[in-house]
């Protein structure tokens, strides 16, 4: 199949999953390229819809997270973040993640940016969210496995995070840098 580019798709020649867990779905696929050229170990990650959210607040204050990562072992500040559930809308998602783990609802929505974590190697999208004049309506309903602490911060703190490095989770720092050129401070 021509791509717009001129390019044209690889074909699978087989694919074989290596692991299907929830949180984990790898596969191997033996792919033929337009020059003939075959490559019998290419590995694809797929992965749900995923999402986040630059929530702020009725003060102008974003909505902020610590958590520690297992992966860097070391704690991360981030913005609300999740997967969505099957027959959910990415929309749907973001209002549930940010009430779920921050106890935040937001009257006002409005799509950012449609990202790729990985297009060589990873199947899904990250759709972020702006939720303006959040306000808190309950406590957090975190789930077993998450340990989240809320933290309020003016943009110039979060402005001085992003300048620093600290916000290093990269589909996170993307909305947040295209937010400060959309809106500087």
């Amino acid at each position: 199949m021509q791509q717009d580019n001129g390019t044209q798709e690889w074909k699978i020649l087989d694919s074989e999953y290596i692991i299907r867990r929830p949180w984990l779905t790898a596969r191997r696929d033996t792919v033929m390229l337009p020059n003939g050229q075959m490559n019998d170990e290419y590995y694809v990650l797929e992965y749900p819809t995923w999402i986040n959210v630059i929530a702020i607040d009725t003060e102008g204050n974003f909505i902020m997270e610590r958590q520690y990562r297992h992966g860097l072992g070391r704690m991360s500040v981030e913005i609300p973040a999740g997967v969505a559930e099957q027959g959910e809308s990415p929309l749907e998602a973001a209002k549930r993640e940010l009430l779920e783990e921050t106890g935040y609802e937001s009257p006002c929505w409005q799509l950012q940016a449609i990202l790729s974590p990985n297009p060589a190697t990873s199947t899904n999208y990250t759709y972020c969210f702006l939720a303006t004049e959040a306000r808190k309506v309950s406590a957090q309903h975190l789930d077993r496995t998450e340990d989240i602490t809320i933290e309020l911060m003016t943009p110039r703190q979060v402005r001085t995070l992003l300048e620093e490095g600290q916000i290093i989770q990269a589909l996170m720092a993307a909305p947040l840098w295209r937010y400060f050129a959309l809106n500087p401070i």
